[in-house]
Order: C-alpha cells, then sequence, then structure tokens
C-alpha cells in the first residue's frame, strides 16, 4: 500500500506535459541515466502499435537505488506499473500487449520518487517481443501470425502503414482445416472504404489454398487494413488456422524500381544515393507537347559518374547523357517533348549496371516554357518526320509552317506537286519569319527541294510553301495541291 500511494501521488502531482523532460527509445536500444536527489526521475516515450507486444526491462547499474517503472499512455492513464524483484532490482515488463497505437510514456523513477532518498545508474532496454494475433492487431512489415477462420470469425482484420512508395506482399497460407483463404487490402477515405487489391487462389503456389497480394505498390502514404478471410466470406462454408505474413517487397520505396517512381514536378531539386546495390533512382513527371525541358543531374559526393536517360511511358529511351554538364556531370539541355504524357527520368551512373563508381548526386527537372510560346496563332506546327498536304491557287497563294530546330541539325525540306499544274517554291524563314534558303526547281521536273542546311541555333523556324510567281517564260499563276516532307539529315 505505501508504494502505490507513492505511485498515486506521483501521478497527480508530476503530469507528463513537458517534452523538454522527454527523450525518445526506440525498439532494440537500451539507454542508460542516472536518479538522484536532484533529478528523481526520467521520462522516455515510444511509438507503439496496437497489438505489439514488447518488454521493457530497467537494470540498476550502481548505487543503491531502488528503482520504480511506470508506463502511461499519451492520455496519462496506467498501462503497467512494477516495483524491483526481491532480490535483483530489475524491474522488467516482460510481455506487454499494447492496446492501441499510440505514444507511450516509460517514466523511470526512485521509490518515493522526489521524497525517496536512493540514487544510482540504470540502464533501461526496450524490446518488440512479437505481435498479437487477435484480429485489430497492427503489423508491421515481416510479422507474421498464426489465426483461425471460423462460422463465428470468418473474417479478421489487421492494419498495417505504408508509405508512397512501397511495394508490399501480403501472403495468407492454410495451415489447417479445409480453409481456402481470401485476401483483401481496403484503404478508408472520409469514412468510405476502397478495395486496392484482393486474391484467392495463389497461381503457381505450392499449394492451392493459398491467397496472396504480392507487388501492392502503395499510391499514398496511409494506414491500409488487411481482410484476412475465406472465399464466400461471411457466405463461405470452409474454416481452418491460417499463417498470414506481410514483407516489403524488394526496390519498395520511391524511386528504387520503375513501379513506383518518384514524382518530380517542373523547378523541382531532388537529392539521392546511388551505391552498388541500388544502382539506378526513378523519376516521372508529366509534360505537354513541345514543352521544352532541361534535366541535370550533378554529383555531390562520392566518385559517382553521373548519368542520365529520359525515356517515355513505354520506358524507351529518348535521350541519354554522361558528361555533358562538365565534370563527370550529365546534362539533357532543351530536350523538345514529342507529345503530351507521362515521361522518366532515369538517374544512374556510367555503364549502369557494369559501372563501378557511386556517391550522392543533385537531380533538377526545368521547363523552358513551350517551343512555340512566342509563335502567332494559326501557324500549322511540324516536326522532323512528318508529311503534310496542302493546296496553292488564288485564293490561298501561301501557306506557311512552324518547327522547332536545334543548333547544329542538318534538314532537309521537299516541296512535290501532287495534281493540277502547280510549280512548288519552298523557303526556310529564321525565328523574325526573314528568308534564310528557298528553291524552286531543286526536286527535279517543277518539284522544290532545300536539300542540306544546318540550323545555325536553336529556335523556331518557319517554312513557306508557296508557287513560282516569277516573270515569263514560268507561268505565276500554277495550282494544286502539293506534298511538304520535313526531315533531318544524319552524317
Amino acid at each position: 500500500m505505501r508504494r502505490l500511494f507513492f505511485l498515486l501521488l506521483f501521478l497527480l502531482a508530476a503530469p507528463i506535459t513537458s517534452a523538454q523532460d522527454e527523450s525518445g527509445i526506440a525498439y532494440g536500444s537500451t539507454l542508460t541515466g542516472r536518479l538522484t536527489d536532484t533529478d528523481p526521475r526520467a521520462v522516455y516515450y515510444f511509438e507503439g502499435l496496437r497489438g505489439e507486444v514488447v518488454s521493457i526491462t530497467m537494470r540498476v547499474t550502481d548505487g543503491d537505488l531502488d528503482p520504480v517503472l511506470t508506463v502511461l499512455d499519451n492520455r496519462g492513464q496506467l498501462v503497467a506499473t512494477l516495483d524491483d524483484s526481491a532480490s535483483d532490482k530489475t524491474p522488467v515488463v516482460e510481455a506487454l500487449t499494447l492496446p492501441q497505437t499510440d505514444r507511450y510514456y516509460v517514466v523511470v523513477g526512485r521509490f518515493g520518487y522526489a521524497l525517496g532518498t536512493t540514487s544510482g545508474g540504470y540502464e533501461l532496454a526496450i524490446q518488440r517481443v512479437s505481435v498479437s494475433s487477435e484480429s485489430g492487431s497492427q503489423l508491421r512489415y515481416g510479422d507474421s501470425i498464426i489465426n483461425r477462420i471460423t462460422d463465428m470469425q470468418p473474417q479478421l482484420y489487421y492494419t498495417f502503414h505504408a508509405d508512397q512508395g512501397d511495394i508490399v506482399n501480403i501472403r495468407m497460407r492454410r495451415v489447417s482445416g479445409d480453409l481456402d483463404p481470401y485476401l483483401q487490402v481496403v484503404q478508408v477515405r472520409q469514412g468510405n472504404a476502397f478495395v486496392v487489391a484482393d486474391n484467392d487462389d495463389l497461381l503457381g503456389a505450392a499449394t492451392p489454398f493459398d491467397a496472396a497480394i504480392e507487388g501492392l505498390v502503395i499510391e499514398e502514404s496511409d494506414t491500409y487494413v488487411v481482410i484476412a478471410s475465406r472465399y464466400g466470406q461471411a457466405s463461405g462454408t470452409s474454416s481452418g488456422n491460417f499463417l498470414l505474413v506481410i514483407e516489403e517487397a524488394r526496390n519498395s520505396g520511391l524511386g528504387n524500381s520503375v513501379r513506383a517512381p518518384y514524382p518530380l514536378q517542373f523547378g523541382n531539386t531532388v537529392e539521392g544515393e546511388l551505391t552498388d546495390s541500388q544502382f539506378v533512382r526513378y523519376y516521372r513527371f508529366d509534360a505537354e507537347e513541345n514543352d521544352i525541358i532541361s534535366v541535370r543531374m550533378e554529383r555531390v559526393g562520392g566518385r559517382l559518374d553521373s548519368f542520365l536517360v529520359l525515356a517515355d511511358e513505354n520506358l524507351q529511351e529518348l535521350a541519354t547523357d554522361d558528361d555533358s554538364g562538365g565534370g563527370q556531370n550529365a546534362f539533357i539541355a532543351q530536350y523538345l517533348v514529342p507529345t503530351s504524357g507521362t515521361y522518366y527520368i532515369i538517374a544512374t551512373r556510367f555503364d549502369r549496371d557494369n559501372g563501378t563508381t557511386s556517391g550522392n548526386y543533385r537531380l533538377q527537372l526545368q521547363s523552358l516554357g513551350n517551343a512555340f510560346d512566342g509563335v502567332p496563332e494559326g501557324y500549322p506546327r511540324m516536326a522532323y518526320g512528318s508529311t503534310i498536304t496542302g493546296y496553292i491557287d488564288s485564293q490561298t497563294q501561301q501557306v506557311t509552317y512552324v518547327f522547332w530546330g536545334e543548333e547544329d541539325d542538318i534538314i532537309s525540306i521537299s516541296m512535290n506537286r501532287g495534281d493540277g499544274n502547280l510549280d512548288p517554291v519552298v523557303t526556310l524563314l529564321d525565328a523574325d519569319q526573314q528568308p534564310l534558303v528557298s528553291n524552286d526547281d531543286g526536286g527535279g521536273g517543277q518539284n522544290a527541294r532545300i536539300a542540306a542546311y544546318t540550323i545555325p541555333s536553336t529556335g523556331p523556324y518557319f517554312i513557306r510553301a508557296e508557287r513560282y510567281s516569277g516573270e515569263p517564260p514560268g507561268d505565276p499563276n500554277t495550282s494544286g495541291s502539293f506534298i511538304l516532307v520535313l526531315a533531318r539529315r544524319f552524317n
């Protein structure tokens, strides 16, 4: 009764309110401290999940300390209290099942607290022993539990917290009876439950009575519910024991695999690390047709030789770079997005899986605007490799198109007559629509062709398709359809 009196006195006189008096302690760790007349108690906290089974041990290391150990929840409610054993002055909470997901406080004190007279050093250790298999327990990756499905209990509920980009594997295996396992993963949002994955019979399993959800990519950080049940659920007829296992898949986490790429926005700068075991990181962004983008990857630590890949939504590589950023930094500059959609940035090292360098890097995605932001409306757009048809007559004597060219691109432009008596003329103009080069009959017959022109600088260029309008003996009044082809030449 005397010790209970002192405990009640402590709880009334010294509530857990000040963060300055608290220190965090993680599962598997051991902390040391000392209680004296000046400091008759110490407070530690840990984050616990509902159903976790923990052990807490306090051992006196020196002095005449008479220890007392108390566990409180976040509301100050008493969860457990222990005095030292009769001989070794070691209060031990051997198997405390946590009643709810909460922050718990471990109060280390001496008998009598401020009124006590003993002092000395101590060690405090906390371990996660296991997790309860009872319905409602919250699981962590790596947990496995055994329970039973019956007609009275056809469904059991477990929860787990997952972060965006986690890749999760959950397996439910029958271990007795005629149980036909059935698994669901549910997310609850604004009071509504959404099934994000389910499985009845796992194809290729050692036994047909396995259910598994494998490679579940978590789209948003949240607490998810695992429903362990049977085929038919409440209306089912099978029953028996099961083993439930939840694991984090290899390469889980944002950016570690193409299945869970790190989302980027224009203007974002992120940092990462490449190692021999994780030598590639994946990022995803959305872009509009004809956006101009730049991607820079700079080494900020280690010996990393940066290498960048830009890929489309099917992971087809569109552009790569090794050292254009100077030194061993990679830089994909002023890339013209071909179509609106999702794109991937693959940050890796030179020689990729055969490479040997590693280290930290900084990645930056920039938008330089749309290629045709400064172009007046009404001009049809072209791209390398495109073909356009048109018609020239007295009502439409010329048509002007616009395309994006990069410095040192070598291009050809062909304008061939389709029908009628059209005598085509094609002209390439710069961004200010000043003529650069023109041709009348370079394509043979009355067809026009600019055979090989080197683009002087990166920017928009115009193509003017028209008809011959010079002096006789040519006819300035020809008309007819035409086929215009813009191509980029190599070598």
